[in-house]
């Protein structure tokens, strides 16, 4: 199957520079994230050290009770690894607490609510220590709906938006990422342990050709299929329809905008 390649190296500057100029628009110099121990939160580490110095970089460790013991171990990792600022706060008791008026409510809800828990620390975080919250999402993500609405979502500046998850591997091993998060299978870890892949339905190497082709190539789904024959056709099909289903996610909030006639008649 082909592979997308990249620049790894010129990825790297560019994407640093892009922080940098950001940040120094909004007049911030101290970046907030996300510490998951994951793949792309991780990589966001890295730039975030490169762009504005260990000191100005905070890694938030946000665990909850579903979250692997492995992953917040991973978390504290990367922390040590860069050698940045770090903290963490066990989101647990606000949840349950929430639930408890709720108790027939399913993973779905609770695993948004968790999301958006996490997020809505992040920005009170990025109050207290003057920093900007960046978010670290990338492009295969984003236009498979994988995320949640004001949760992991609701960033304000994002490194990753361009770059599909293959391609985010490729800029995590030019990195130094450590192998230990490198070679564990991605997984949202919102609830039960279920990986990325299973909860898709197809793996990133499939989503990423696809999306390229149909995004970025404007082919359509049977010129795709003709095109990339290692992929069932259906496969194909399945994450255009994502893609259509999610479109919501990818749109801004939107206002009425009232005619005049009716505004002011």
């Amino acid at each position: 199957m082909k592979v997308l390649k990249i620049n790894s190296g010129r990825v790297r500057d560019f994407l640093v520079e892009f922080l940098r100029d950001e940040f120094k628009k909004a007049n911030f110099n101290n970046a907030i994230f996300g510490m998951s121990g994951g793949l792309d939160s991780t990589v966001v580490g890295y730039l975030c050290k490169l762009a504005f110095g260990k000191s100005n970089t905070y890694g938030i460790i946000l665990p909850h009770k579903n979250t692997p013991k492995i992953s917040v171990d991973h978390a504290y990792l990367v922390g040590r690894t860069l050698g940045i600022r770090y903290l963490r706060f066990n989101i647990t008791p606000q949840i349950n607490y929430y639930y408890k008026n709720f108790p027939q409510a399913d993973k779905k809800r609770i695993g948004n609510k968790i999301a958006r828990e996490r997020m809505s620390i992040l920005y009170d975080l990025s109050v207290h220590f003057n920093g900007i919250v960046v978010g670290s999402s990338n492009k295969s993500e984003i236009y498979l709906g994988y995320g949640t609405l004001f949760g992991d979502l609701a960033w304000l500046i994002n490194p990753l938006g361009d770059l599909f998850k293959t391609e985010v591997y490729q800029l995590a091993e030019f990195l130094g990422v450590p192998s230990e998060i490198l070679n564990k299978k991605p997984s949202a870890e919102l609830w039960e342990k279920q990986t990325d892949e299973e909860e898709l339905g197809f793996t990133y190497e499939e989503a990423d050709i696809i999306l390229h082709y149909y995004l970025e190539k404007n082919m359509k789904p049977e010129e795709i299929s003709t095109q990339v024959k290692e992929i069932k056709e259906e496969t194909v099909y399945k994450v255009i329809e994502k893609i259509k289903k999610t479109e919501f996610k990818r749109r801004p909030p939107q206002i009425a905008k009232i005619p005049d006639e009716i505004k002011y008649s």
